[in-house]
């Protein structure tokens, strides 16, 4: 079994950071520190180079790493098969789940809810970054599953469509669009949109839908970009402009009339959200467990 030592370094090797490591594991940086050298001194090695603010893997450190990469993820499967010989429902272990900022506020809170109580012993983490960081997190190990907008052409990561989302225009209710019936694609053009971040799925869907209707993201009046669903919802609730937002996370705005959806005749954005798992580790009993139990609950909603 890995010592806790190996955990710490783990973090260390992943993110290259002692202070960002100390976050994560919820303890101090001297004790990080005094954990990363105890393992120095067993293996009789440096793990580290440090020049300045930075910090790189040594030679031995980085052969380290993929023996802990390898070592953490039969850890966690030994653990879940013994658990589970007298019942599934007792399983042990943990589970770590990364997606992009709509999936992880809209879509998977009932899942793991339902997970939860499901498999109450086992661990359940959400991370939630952006789909290109998401993907760097699943390649790095830091998560088992990953959800995402879209499919890429990562030989190394294996792609399970899971549900289809709508991307829709919307504007405040006190937004003089709201008295336009229809905005054309040339119109649109005019008028002041506030936009996500790059490498936001959402922008990425609405960069192609528009260029189905020769727009590009660059002919747009965008001086506003927020990174995030809620910080562009939120910026939209008090401006007038326009902005593009998934349809489940503004539908209760929707509802109450806060927020009111435009139409762009020609215009339809919709993206597709995709599991992705390591080339592999496809046959992951508890990633398996988790993406049968979202299958079902959606399948029965949608």
């Amino acid at each position: 079994m890995l010592s806790y030592s190996h955990e710490v370094f783990f973090e260390v090797a992943t993110h290259l950071s002692f202070s960002k490591a100390a976050e994560i594991l919820y303890i101090s940086q001297p004790a990080i520190t005094k954990h990363i050298q105890s393992l120095e001194k067993h293996y009789k090695i440096s793990l580290f180079e440090r020049k300045g603010n930075t910090v790189s893997l040594t030679s031995e450190g980085k052969i380290l790493l993929e023996y802990v990469v390898k070592g953490r993820e039969l850890q966690r499967q030994l653990e879940f098969d013994i658990s589970i010989q007298k019942d599934l429902q007792l399983a042990k272990g943990s589970f770590t789940l990364g997606t992009s900022t709509t999936i992880s506020l809209y879509v998977i809170p009932p899942v793991f809810s339902a997970f939860h109580q499901q498999y109450p012993n086992i661990d359940l983490k959400l991370v939630n970054r952006n789909s290109e960081n998401i993907l760097k997190a699943l390649l790095d190990h830091e998560i088992d599953l990953a959800i995402t907008e879209g499919r890429n052409t990562i030989t190394s990561v294996k792609y399970q469509f899971f549900l289809t989302d709508e991307v829709i225009p919307v504007c405040s209710a006190k937004s003089s669009l709201v008295k336009k019936k229809n905005i054309s694609p040339e119109e649109l053009i005019t008028i002041p949109v506030a936009l996500r971040e790059r490498g936001s799925g959402t922008l990425s869907a609405v960069t192609e839908a528009l260029q189905k209707c020769k727009i590009s993201i660059a002919d747009l009046q965008h001086k506003i970009v927020l990174g995030g669903t809620e910080a562009l919802k939120n910026f939209l609730l008090d401006d007038t402009c326009l902005g593009f937002l998934p349809l489940r996370s503004v539908a209760r705005q929707l509802k109450n009339g806060e927020l009111v959806r435009l139409s762009i005749p020609g215009l339809t954005i919709h993206r597709s959200f995709y599991f992705m798992q390591r080339r592999g580790s496809e046959t992951d009993r508890i990633n398996q467990l988790f993406i049968k139990l979202a299958n079902n609950h959606y399948n029965k909603k949608l």
